[in-house]
């Protein structure tokens, strides 16, 4: 599964009407509500923000909707889209402003369809892995010991802080973290326990 790591949007034209899709990092259904709430807030001239979204650890919980739009014609096409790309905590919404031509039905599939291509294209994604947040404190004489031993994981948001004592904190992968715990403890004859 994949999560995106950046937000972006993308605008199409389609006989007159302007189409702006906008993706949002999510992780939970009431930001789906409130993200929309903000976006038919922003933009009250607007015919229509329809939007789709894939949320929880395997993509388990969807939702969408027309806004107005014939009912299976955007809401539905936009969220088959997420689905096919096969991430999750990702929401899009597409604003529509009518620009006087009615496209139809086949027409609206297409145009919200590959407006939300369009700003998939666009998105940065990384792999899903849970994270267990760890830290631990490090004396200098054995500083270079671990900072040696931790070169071995793919650590995030990893931080060094240098006081009488150097504190270390980071995330690393949940099924590395007890690996990675045992390693520092043997490393350092007991003397530091990873939390």
């Amino acid at each position: 599964m994949l999560v995106p790591i950046s937000s972006e949007s993308s605008e199409i034209i389609i006989k007159g009407s302007r189409f702006l899709a906008e993706s949002f990092i999510i992780s939970s259904q009431n930001q789906v509500r409130e993200i929309l709430k903000s976006q038919k807030q922003k933009y009250s001239d607007s015919t229509h923000v329809v939007h789709a979204f894939i949320a929880g650890k395997n993509g388990e919980i969807m939702g969408m909707s027309d806004d107005g739009e014939p009912s299976g014609t955007a809401g539905r096409p936009m969220l088959d889209v997420l689905k096919g790309r096969n991430c999750t905590n990702l929401m899009i919404t597409v604003t529509r402003w009518f620009g006087g031509t009615l496209l139809g039905t086949g027409g609206l599939v297409h145009a919200y369809g590959d407006c939300t291509k369009s700003v998939l294209e666009k998105i940065q994604f990384e792999e899903l892995i849970e994270k267990q947040s760890f830290s631990f404190v490090v004396d200098y004489q054995q500083f270079q010991i671990v900072k040696k031993l931790l070169e071995k994981y793919e650590l995030y948001d990893y931080s060094e802080q240098f006081g009488s004592e150097i504190t270390i904190s980071g995330k690393v992968a949940i099924v590395k973290f007890e690996e990675l715990k045992l390693e520092i403890f043997d490393k350092t004859n007991g003397k530091i326990v990873v939390v």
